[in-house]
C-alpha cells in the first residue's frame, strides 16, 4: 500500500482498523501517568483485562471445593487442559489431537528431544540456527553431552553470510544436504529472536525429511505472531511459550505440537508421567505406562490450573479476533514501520538506522529489529523516557514489536518521530 509518514495517515489507518476495539481489552502500562507505547510484546505480552476474573474463578473453586475441585469446579481441573487443543490448533495450523498444553518451553524441548533425538554412531548431529535463543543452545548442548558427544562436534550452526544479518534459506537447505548422512535432527526457531527473521518452516521440514531426518521447531516467537500450518507442513514436533504474543503471563504454560503420524506410535521413546497415561486407567494407579494416543501422551504431571486460567483468558480473545485478521494487520503495521524507518534515513540524508529484519512479508512477523548506526543507547534511553517500552540487545540493536491486538499505527508514527528527533538533534 502507499504509506505516508504523517500523523493523519496513521490515525486514518487506526480509524479503519477492524481490530481496533481489542486494544480496550488489555491493560496498557502507564509511564508518567500516560499510556505507554508498548512495543515489547515479543518479550512479554500485555495482560487481558479478563485474566484476573479467569484466575479468580479457579481460586474461588479451590476455596469452595478443595481437592474436589478436580471434579466439581466450574471448569473441572482433571480435564482443564482439554480446553486448549481446539483453540490452539487454529493458531498453529494443527489437528486438535496433535496439540497439548503442559510445562514450560525448555522443559518441553527436552522432552521432545528425548523422543526425536536418537543419535547413532553415524547420525548424531543437530543442525540449528546460529544465534539461537540461549536456552535453546543450552538445551542442545546438554542433550548431545547426555548422549556422549561434544557440542563442538555434534552441533552445526547455520549463520548469515559475512556482511549480512539474516540466514539465507538456500544456505540452510545446503547444510542439510551437505550433512545429511550425519544429522539426527534439525531444530530451528520459527522466528529468530534477535533479527525477527521468519524461517521457511515448510522448506526446512521438507529438506530434512528428504534426508530421513526429523524436523522440530521452537515457536516461542512465532506462535500467535505468524501464520502457521504445522500439520500440512508435516513438521515432526514443535513447542512454544505463551507469555509473548499469546499474552498469558510471565512464565506462562507452554504448548506442544506432535504430528499425527507420531502420536499413536508406542515404540517412540519418551519420558513418562501419570498425566500421559490413558485417562480411563489413570486412577487405578497400576504399574505399566499406557500412553494416551494423542499429543497428551507426552504429558507428565497434572495441569497447572492457575497458569492455564491466564492462558484461557488470552486464547478466548484470539478466538474472537481470528489469526487471519491478526496476521493481516501485523504485516501492514510492520510494513509501515519499515517505511517510517527508511524515511528517517532519507530525511537525515544519511543511514542512521539499518533494519535487520527482512522486508519481505513472508520473512517477517510483528518484530522489527533496528541496528543503530548512530547514538544507539542514546536513542533507546530517549525512547524509554518518552514512554516507549522497547528492548535493547547488545551491542546496538533495538527490538520492537507492534502487536496487532493492542498496538496502533499512531504508535509506529510516534516511535519514528522520536528517533528522528534524537538523531537529527531537533529540539
Amino acid at each position: 500500500m502507499n504509506y505516508q509518514n504523517t500523523l493523519d495517515f496513521a490515525r486514518q489507518q487506526d480509524n479503519i482498523d477492524p481490530l481496533k476495539h481489542f486494544r480496550q481489552r488489555f491493560f496498557i502500562p502507564l509511564v508518567d501517568g500516560k499510556e505507554s507505547i508498548y512495543f515489547n510484546g515479543n518479550s512479554l505480552g500485555l495482560q487481558p483485562k479478563t485474566t484476573a476474573q479467569y484466575i479468580q474463578q479457579e481460586l474461588d473453586d479451590w476455596a469452595r471445593y478443595g481437592g474436589e475441585g478436580h471434579f466439581h469446579a466450574k471448569n473441572p481441573w482433571v480435564s482443564y487442559h482439554e480446553i486448549f487443543p481446539q483453540q490452539l490448533s487454529k493458531i498453529v495450523g494443527a489437528l486438535p489431537e496433535e496439540v497439548v498444553v503442559m510445562n514450560q518451553l525448555t522443559v518441553n524441548l527436552h522432552l521432545l528431544m528425548a523422543t526425536f533425538y536418537q543419535p547413532t554412531k553415524d547420525r548424531y548431529k543437530i543442525l540449528c540456527e546460529a544465534k539461537a535463543f540461549p536456552s535453546d543452545q543450552y538445551a542442545l548442548e546438554s542433550q548431545v553431552r547426555f548422549h556422549g558427544y561434544r557440542p563442538e562436534d555434534a552441533i552445526i550452526e547455520v549463520a548469515p553470510r559475512e556482511g549480512e544479518n539474516i540466514i539465507r534459506t538456500e544456505d540452510i537447505l545446503q547444510q542439510i544436504e551437505q550433512h545429511k548422512d550425519s544429522l539426527a535432527l534439525v531444530l530451528f526457531g520459527g522466528v529468530n529472536y534477535y533479527s525477527g527473521q521468519v524461517f521457511d518452516i515448510a522448506g526446512i521440514t521438507a529438506a530434512a525429511h528428504a534426508a530421513g531426518i526429523y524436523a522440530g521447531f521452537d515457536l516461542a516467537h512465532a506462535t500467535g505472531n505468524i501464520a502457521l500450518e504445522l500439520h500440512n507442513w508435516e513438521v515432526d514436533f514443535a513447542s512454544w511459550c505463551s507469555y509473548k504474543y499469546l499474552n498469558s503471563g510471565p512464565g506462562g504454560v507452554s504448548g506442544v505440537f506432535i504430528h499425527e503420524r507420531h502420536i499413536t506410535n508406542r515404540s517412540l521413546p519418551r519420558f513418562a508421567g501419570w498425566w500421559g497415561h490413558r485417562k480411563e486407567l489413570r486412577f487405578l494407579m497400576d504399574k505399566g505406562f499406557d500412553p494416551i494416543p494423542t499429543a497428551e501422551g507426552w504429558q507428565l504431571s497434572n495441569a497447572p490450573i492457575l497458569l492455564m486460567a491466564a492462558h484461557k483468558a488470552s486464547l478466548d480473545i484470539f478466538d474472537e479476533a481470528g489469526m487471519q485478521d491478526l496476521v493481516a494487520k501485523s504485516k501492514k503495521m510492520s510494513g509501515y514501520l519499515h517505511f517510517v524507518l527508511n524515511e528517517i534515513n532519507r530525511h537525515l540524508s544519511r543511514k542512521v538506522v539499518e533494519v535487520i529484519t527482512p522486508g519481505k512479508e513472508a520473512e517477517r512477523g510483528c518484530q522489527v529489529s533496528l541496528l543503530m548506526l548512530e547514538k544507539g543507547k542514546e536513542v533507546f534511553n530517549a525512547l524509554m523516557k518518552a514512554g516507549v517500552i522497547a528492548d535493547w540487545r547488545e551491542p546496538n540493536v533495538i527490538r520492537i514489536a507492534p502487536v496487532p491486538l493492542y498496538n496502533r499505527f499512531e504508535d509506529v508514527w510516534q516511535f519514528g518521530k522520536i528517533i528522528e528527533e534524537v538523531l537529527g538533534n531537533k529540539k
